[in-house]
């Protein structure tokens, strides 16, 4: 059987910093954990000691037979305090990227995913008015560190998160409640008049926060092509794929222009847009329709082909290549996941043939880890964690992932 995936094809999996490092003592999120009253379930803790198990870890990619690893550069371990850079840090972010290459993993940076530090957040976190000049500080020391090393940089981590959840009815509004609660008790411990973080903001802030995190997107790709002009950089988003039943047209229009389409235009001055998609929203003439079948832990029908869905549209307004920066499904049936795998490659090698440019796919995620407000709860990964020895166990899906890989790795390439 011929496939679309090219030679070069970037095959991997996404991790982020807080949510698998542990320790992240300096940063917001770690802050808003242990403030009353909170919005997260439970604290992150020592999350998966991901910061000092990370190369067996990177053995276990390898292993698998994948080509990259997407990981976060935590900004709060770097700079912990206004001014201050921890060269130490910097020195454990470069064996990293070292690590990669040394397995023959192709490193795909991410410059912020969610977490910052707790100072940047007390200072008005994105709106502050020197937010995107700090942003591109910490852009401009880690390329100037390793940059060379990099296969390419995500700036910023679905910067439309909130207003996908929001125009989902993901949050109730006993959640917007105590998200205000918290932030307003954070700020005043923190000493400061306004507290945020980039996957807490109050639905009355979208607006000023889409304008800011712009700001600094642009910034920070400025920044980073300055060390470097070659490299590829760009922002990757949350994106479901939004269909319409007869009827439902003006809704699912609706959708994209709340929520993706100011992204898509940003990413026509990008080389690429990072797409990350869980699910498919199937919209009505009367709102949205759930329909039979299974479904994954986040209460939607899974839908295989969301992904390639999700991919066509980001493609179509960008105008850009798309890197898959994240993909999966939340479920505690890891039989499920196995079978999502295969579908959903196979879909998204069918729209590739079909001429939308494709970079790479990184599966989210490698192992169980912290999911933000929801705690230690949904699983996601192709690993699971032991909680108190921190001993990752392949799941069966695991094996599944590096099959596909294996055989779409080594299938003709159609033409």
């Amino acid at each position: 059987m011929s496939t679309a995936f090219p030679p070069g094809f970037l095959w991997g999996v996404a991790m982020a910093g807080h949510q698998n490092e542990g320790g992240n003592v300096d940063s917001d999120i770690w802050f808003l954990e242990h403030t009353t009253p909170t919005l997260f379930r439970e604290p992150s803790g020592s999350a998966c000691n991901g910061y000092e198990l990370w190369p067996a870890d990177l053995d276990t990619v390898a292993g698998m037979g994948l080509t990259a690893f997407r990981f976060s550069v935590e900004w709060a371990r770097i700079e912990p305090r206004r001014g201050e850079v921890s060269e130490a840090a910097l020195d454990h972010y470069e064996r990293v990227i070292d690590g990669c290459h040394e397995r023959g993993l192709a490193p795909i940076v991410t410059f912020n995913h969610f977490a910052s530090p707790h100072w940047f957040s007390a200072a008005g976190s994105w709106l502050a008015p020197d937010a995107a000049q700090l942003f591109a500080a910490q852009c401009d020391r880690v390329m100037g560190r390793f940059g060379d090393r990099i296969t390419a940089a995500v700036t910023l981590n679905e910067p439309n998160l909130e207003q996908l959840l929001q125009a989902g009815g993901k949050l109730p509004a006993e959640a917007e409640a105590v998200k205000i609660e918290m932030l307003a008790a954070a700020a005043r411990a923190a000493g400061s008049d306004r507290y945020f973080a980039s996957n807490v903001i109050p639905a009355a802030a979208q607006d000023d926060f889409q304008a800011g995190f712009t700001v600094a997107h642009r910034a920070a790709r400025e920044a980073i092509k300055a060390r470097r002009g070659d490299l590829p950089v760009g922002v990757s988003i949350a994106m479901s794929d939004e269909v319409a039943l007869p009827g439902g047209e003006h809704r699912r229009d609706a959708r994209r222009a709340a929520v993706y389409d100011h992204w898509l235009r940003v990413a026509r001055d990008d080389d690429f847009i990072g797409v990350q998609n869980y699910e498919r929203t199937y919209h009505g003439p009367d709102g949205e329709v759930v329909p039979d079948g299974p479904r994954n832990g986040m209460g939607t029908a899974v839908e295989p082909a969301s992904l390639a869905g999700a991919v066509r549209y980001a493609h179509e307004v960008s105008g850009v290549p798309v890197l898959v920066t994240e993909h999966g499904i939340q479920t505690e049936h890891d039989e499920l996941r196995a079978g999502f795998i295969p579908a959903a490659l196979d879909a998204l090698g069918e729209q590739i043939a079909g001429g939308t440019p494709v970079l790479g796919y990184c599966h989210w995620t490698l192992m169980d880890n912290f999911e933000w407000i929801f705690g230690y709860g949904p699983e996601l990964g192709l690993l699971s964690v032991d909680r108190n020895t921190f001993e990752r166990t392949a799941k069966p899906s695991a094996g599944v992932f590096a099959e596909q890989v294996s055989r779409l790795r080594s299938a003709p390439v159609s033409v």
